[in-house]
């Protein structure tokens, strides 16, 4: 009995010995934690502080982005060289027909800026000033900040309204907004500040410099295009007056070999007869074309809406699809396209399609209209080049001509010719040059 007591208290001494060993290892774990609530308080009071901390940073990142955002927006105004994909497209204000129209209406808005600085109503202070305790001395200060501010913004407007073009528009008119911003703050402490009305008449004026400039340009355009157009027409009454008179000649000339031909008729037979008769024929053959050459050329100078339409294409300078669709109404279409290849570009037009049509106008006006979306120059549209396929063009034809016939491939020769001698050239330098390594001139 006593031997099993005796195992029963070691076994209890063990167990002893082991739960205090680990309540030791619990204690000295956690010995330092004396107050739980303390400790959550001291933990909850780190977290305040780094929320805190976080929210600082992130005011005082906001601050400095928009710093950054007013900085960049300055540097685009500044620099005027920035693609124009940066500083967007230009809306028109006014939609006048001439250029007379718009300087008459810049006149009326200088006008009325005259007036509003007549009236004190440009800039304004709202506080009645005293200077060593006199209200006239308060009121000549007043007038002469007034007067400073005006100086200063009418400046910015002038040089932003000179320096306006098509490239830079909006950011001449942020320009002029950002001085009425910044001078009406320097203005804050006299409680002086120049009024959006005069605000607003001059970014007017600088819609109106703009858009009369962008008129200017576009009568020169025209009065080129008439003066082209002008040219045009004389050479085709030039061409007309020179075939008329080319087949009266021949028409005379056939009339009279064929009376001469005729008389000595009466006087032959046998062969010299049949010979003779095979000579009337011939020129009876030659006087009716000389007359229909005639009758045509008439007709042409009578219908003044008849001429050719030419499709041609230049690989060289304008690469692989562009097609020009134009008109012509020469009685020769192919010095026209001659002339176009003459001088403006490297290399000579190749002609595809060439269309005679009684009323040219019309039919230009309806390929041109089919092919709007495909055009190279969607501003200036009397850019007659069309980036779309010669398939498309032929079908389009072919819905108001069907028998005209189109050549496919372009021939573009001095192009080719010319690829063909740098792809020569090109294998000569490389095969020098790989001579030159293989077999060096010094060792």
């Amino acid at each position: 009995m006593s031997i099993i007591l005796a195992g029963v208290l070691i076994v209890i001494i063990v167990l002893f010995i082991r739960k205090s060993s680990a309540y030791k290892k619990i204690y000295n774990r956690f010995k330092d934690v004396v107050d739980i609530e303390t400790e959550q308080k001291e933990a909850q009071k780190r977290l305040d502080k780094l929320i805190q901390t976080e929210n600082e940073l992130k005011d005082s990142y906001a601050k400095k982005r928009s710093i950054y955002d007013d900085l960049m927006n300055e540097l685009s105004i500044i620099e005027d060289d920035l693609e124009f994909t940066t500083y967007g497209i230009y809306q028109p204000h006014f939609d006048f027909d001439t250029s007379k129209a718009y300087k008459e209406k810049i006149k009326e808005v200088r006008g009325r800026q005259k007036e509003l600085v007549r009236e004190k109503k440009a800039a304004i202070c709202d506080t009645k000033w005293e200077v060593g305790g006199s209200k006239a001395e308060g009121r000549k200060m007043t007038n002469r900040n007034i007067r400073l501010m005006l100086r200063a913004f009418n400046n910015e407007c002038e040089t932003a309204t000179l320096k306006v073009r098509w490239n830079n528009a909006l950011r001449m008119e942020e320009r002029i907004r950002r001085a009425h911003t910044a001078i009406n703050k320097m203005g804050e402490p006299n409680r002086t500040w120049i009024t959006d009305s005069y605000l607003n008449l001059k970014q007017e004026e600088l819609y109106l410099a703009h858009e009369h400039k962008e008129k200017l340009n576009e009568e020169k355009e025209e009065q080129r295009r008439i003066r082209e157009q002008i040219r045009e027409e004389e050479k085709v009454v030039r061409e007309i007056e020179k075939a008329k008179k080319e087949a009266d000649r021949e028409e005379k000339q056939y009339q009279k070999a064929l009376e001469q031909a005729r008389a000595d008729l009466k006087e032959l037979h046998g062969e010299d007869l049949s010979s003779l008769n095979e000579k009337i024929k011939e020129l009876e053959l030659n006087l009716q074309e000389a007359q229909e050459k005639r009758e045509r050329a008439i007709s042409r100078a009578q219908l003044t809406k008849s001429g050719h339409i030419y499709i041609i294409s230049n690989i060289g300078s304008f690469g692989e699809n562009i097609y020009k669709i134009g008109m012509t109404r020469r009685l020769e279409p192919l010095d026209r396209v001659r002339e176009l290849g003459d001088a403006s570009v490297p290399y000579r037009f190749d002609i595809h399609g060439m269309i005679f049509s009684e009323n040219a106008p019309e039919l230009e006006k309806k390929l041109h209209g089919e092919f709007n979306n495909k055009r190279m120059n969607i501003v200036n549209r009397r850019k007659e080049f069309f980036n779309v396929s010669l398939e498309d063009i032929e079908k389009e034809v072919h819905k108001h001509h069907s028998d005209i016939e189109f050549t496919k491939i372009a021939e573009a020769r001095e192009y080719r010719e010319t690829q063909s001698i740098r792809q020569k050239e090109k294998l000569e330098k490389e095969k020098k040059q790989e001579l030159e390594k293989r077999f060096p001139a010094t060792l």
